[in-house]
């Protein structure tokens, strides 16, 4: 139990996860779970309180208890203490005071992450303003490899996301030829399928990988499929680049997606027997989102923000080439308005980041949110200059098949000009090879009969 005098009250916090709880932001899902401080002066008490809690102590208090959860398992199981040690005298406060130091670089911030555990990640991000959010995300630099080169600084790679409601190949090729025009598809080039059908499936797998042998593509394919579907696909000769799958901070969280943690090593150890990464072999692409515990009613009244870092310790286990936080896609239940989906965006690259993950973010809402797409440009912007991996490519960011607001091939573009960034190094390379990028840099400003290699589809495709 936890105590505090301030402004004539005294705040009485019963547990660690009810400390946590109500040091978060407000957000409309920790509301609707019954965990928000009750007022602004409450949430300032229990910031004091968590200030100067010794960071060890967050080893002790485990918020999802040991024997029934193995996620706690994993996270404890694989502490790192040599990493931790040179940060194990501070309190939470005085570790946000270190991480924002001058001379705290992101080389520092990385050696120590082994030895970080979710729940004082979480706890140090409850500390800080969306400022101090972006100033320390900014010095983590996170690589990838698979086909292409992912993370480094300067650089800002783009998820291309050619969803159809009905799987059609032809419009997905379309959505496709479209994106790489406008110099998107450096993440992925990937699709969310419209059914479970493992045939559809691996008829998308093998169309995709026909586009990126024919125009030689220096860049990974995915259809995201359920990984157990994923492993259908790999015994039947699939081109399989990279394994995909939702991931939540507990184990009945994951359950309710149909996973568990020995489910997520055989999807990676069948990925890895195909060999097919040409510059490494980083196969896995997780999704997460604030709100998913609780949405399955597996969240063991812990804030919807601590548990979703808790996935990201998931995520580290599996040296996955992307995370992507789809930080306004569960609905206003969980992210009611801009505000909070903005600063729930900066949240998650900034814990993702100090977890050592390669952080994306779907800037996205919901229709019925209290937000539109002024607020994306806001956050979008935001990450960008927090150093964010990736973010959406979706045509007129409006996804026709999974019915959101996302970003555009557009926004992608505004975002690297704007902020001086480049496609992944060897992306550059292709676009500048095929004629859509210019010496500056620049993407150019051709007609389709400029480029006609991108333009001949294969003919299995037509």
């Amino acid at each position: 139990m936890y105590r505090i005098d301030l402004g004539g009250t005294r705040h009485i916090f019963a547990s660690l996860a009810a400390l946590l709880a109500a040091a978060s932001p407000l957000r409309s899902g920790d509301v609707l779970a019954g965990l928000a401080a009750g007022s602004n002066l409450q949430r300032v008490a229990a910031r004091m309180v968590l200030a100067d809690m010794p960071l060890a102590d967050l080893l002790t208090d485990a918020l999802v208890p040991y024997e029934a959860d193995e996620v706690t398992r994993l996270i404890l199981d694989g502490h790192n203490d040599d990493a931790f040690a040179p940060l194990a005298h501070l309190t939470v406060g005085e570790f946000r005071e270190w991480l924002l130091a001058d001379e705290t670089d992101g080389a520092a911030i990385l050696a120590a992450s082994p030895g970080l555990t979710p729940e004082m990640v979480a706890a140090v991000s409850k500390l800080m303003r969306n400022q101090d959010l972006i100033a320390v995300a900014a010095k983590v630099e996170v690589v990838t490899r698979f086909h292409n080169t992912l993370g480094l600084k300067g650089h800002l790679a783009v998820r291309l996301q050619p969803n159809h409601p009905t799987d059609d190949p032809l419009g997905i090729a379309a959505a496709v030829l479209d994106g790489l025009l406008m110099g998107c598809g450096d993440a992925v080039i990937g699709i969310n399928p419209a059914s479970d059908s493992v045939d559809a499936a691996c008829t998308l797998m093998h169309m995709l990988e026909q586009m990126r042998l024919a125009h030689a593509i220096p860049t990974q394919t995915c259809v995201l499929t359920h990984v157990t579907n994923t492993l259908i696909a790999i015994e039947r000769g699939a081109p399989v680049d990279l394994v995909f799958q939702s991931i939540a901070g507990s184990e009945a969280a994951n359950r309710s997606f149909g996973i568990d943690l020995s489910l997520l090593r055989e999807g990676r150890e069948a990925a890895l027997s195909l060999g097919r990464g040409t510059v490494g072999d980083n196969v896995m692409y997780f999704e997460t989102g604030q709100g998913s515990a609780l949405s399955a009613d597996a969240h063991h009244g812990v804030d919807q923000q601590t548990m979703e870092v808790r996935a990201y310790a998931v995520a580290r286990a599996f040296s996955p080439l992307l995370v992507n936080t789809v930080v306004g896609f569960i609905g206003p239940e969980y992210l009611y308005d801009g505000k909070q989906i903005v600063r729930a965006g900066l949240e998650d690259h900034f814990c993702g980041k100090l977890m050592g993950l390669p952080m994306g973010c779907d800037v996205c809402y919901t229709n019925h949110a209290e937000a539109d797409q002024d607020d994306m440009d806001t956050l979008l912007t935001l990450l960008g200059v927090a150093g964010v991996n990736f973010v959406m490519g979706v045509p007129g960011a409006d996804d026709v098949m999974l019915g959101y607001q996302s970003t555009s091939f557009h926004d992608a573009l505004y975002a690297r000009t704007t902020l001086g960034l480049r496609p992944a190094p060897e992306f550059e390379a292709w676009l500048g090879a095929v004629g859509l990028l210019g010496d500056d840099g620049r993407l150019r400003q051709v007609a389709f009969d400029t480029a006609p290699r991108l333009l001949a589809l294969p003919d299995t495709i037509r």
